[in-house]
């Protein structure tokens, strides 16, 4: 299973992909990739691992409060992202590894942690310093062990692309360097798969979390405190959007800072959790915030103007429906159809696809539909 973070699903438009062209020739690919709100990585990486929506699986941000807001969970913190007790259902590779498989990763969401007390036998805590190539050629060595130790399923993640399009945009001549980069080692992956003597039973899914697009800087930047009092009020924010999480004492004030700001924003507005489209799966309780403050699709919005960095020249975060949010989807392997195109999936729906090609059961309600992408695999030969 390989993650290439922020590949958006018409990205290969951008530069040469042959490693990906081969692949969907090969292969099966969706349209596109459907991501959760908040369009954000560790939400979706944990959707993708448990079939879940985050209102189930507990990931509902990058950073976000326990349930009595007295401790906060932070992707940039190793405690925090290394604890089990965060995570609130089993990911793929612990129910795999409890069913007697052995499990790998070279980084995705939640491999770190001990969850229902069990890791991936092989994990790595996560360095930006090791290059994909590495990353790459320690997945080949993986798959080239015996029987008996070699893992049944391996996550591997490329972060090279969504650094890329944040820094220089999704358009940059940057970003199509990365794009072409990580064909590249995915052709490398490939290449090494086709060189082993049981090739033919390995299974590639090559898929990302969530898409990049560009602001309109036609469009001028939002800033709460210039339109409401934050004193009391914890932000959490991305350029994108605002989650706002009130002290006890001041709850009492959401609603007239709700008005307040959708009083004075035209590019956004500002929710209770009530209020979210139902397709966002917001829940009033737990991790979520006392008010989602939501921009437009290219508007921005921050807390405070000394907030300026979060935006950057590519972004996401803005609503799952608008079309830049997509990622993609393809797959190779022994019962995967060749040349084969799907309709849209969503990143629910792969957890089903690699329970079948496993044999796995899953140990608690999905919110995945096994119709989208697992229905096409072939018959067992």
């Amino acid at each position: 299973l390989f993650s290439i973070d922020g590949f958006r699903w018409n990205f290969s438009e951008l530069a040469d992909t042959p490693a990906m062209d081969r692949m969907a020739a090969e292969g099966m690919t969706a349209e596109y990739l459907q991501p959760v709100f908040p369009t954000l990585t560790f939400p979706n990486h944990y959707s993708i691992a448990t079939g879940s929506l985050p209102r189930r699986h507990g990931l509902v941000g990058n950073s976000f409060p326990d349930t009595e807001r007295l401790h906060w969970y932070d992707y940039k913190d190793r405690s925090t992202v290394q604890d089990g007790g965060w995570y609130q259902l089993e990911p793929l590779w612990v129910t795999a590894e409890k069913q007697g498989l052995v499990t790998a990763a070279y980084y995705f969401v939640g491999t770190e942690a001990d969850i229902r007390g069990i890791h991936p036998t092989h994990w790595r805590a996560f360095d930006p310093e090791a290059s994909d190539s590495e990353r790459i050629g320690q997945v080949l060595t993986w798959l080239a062990e015996p029987a008996e130790t070699r893992p049944h399923l391996i996550t591997v993640y490329s972060e090279d692309v969504d650094e890329h399009s944040h820094w220089y945009g999704p358009d940059s001549p940057e970003n199509s360097a990365a794009i072409q980069r990580v064909d590249q080692r995915l052709g490398q992956l490939r290449n090494g798969i086709s060189a082993l003597p049981h090739a033919d039973d390995v299974y590639l899914i090559v898929l990302s979390d969530h898409g990049q697009a560009t602001y309109d800087v036609s469009k001028p930047v939002f800033v709460l405190d210039q339109v409401v009092d934050l004193s009391g009020i914890r932000a959490i924010e991305g350029g994108t959007y605002v989650w706002l999480y009130f002290d006890p004492q001041e709850k009492g004030r959401i609603a007239a800072v709700r008005d307040q700001i959708n009083l004075r924003w035209s590019n956004g507005r500002a929710l209770t959790p009530e209020e979210a489209p139902a397709a966002w799966a917001v829940v009033d309780r737990d991790r979520f915030p006392d008010l989602i403050v939501q921009a437009d699709a290219g508007c921005a919005v921050l807390s405070r103007p000394e907030m300026a960095h979060k935006i950057t020249r590519g972004d996401h975060g803005w609503a799952p429906e608008m079309p830049q949010m997509r990622g993609i989807f393809l797959a190779v392997g022994p019962r995967i159809p060749r040349g084969k195109t799907l309709p849209a999936a969503r990143v629910t729906d792969v957890y089903p696809l690699i329970s079948a090609i496993l044999g796995l059961q899953a140990p608690h309600p999905i919110d995945g539909d096994p119709a989208r992408l697992a229905s096409a695999l072939l018959p067992v030969r």
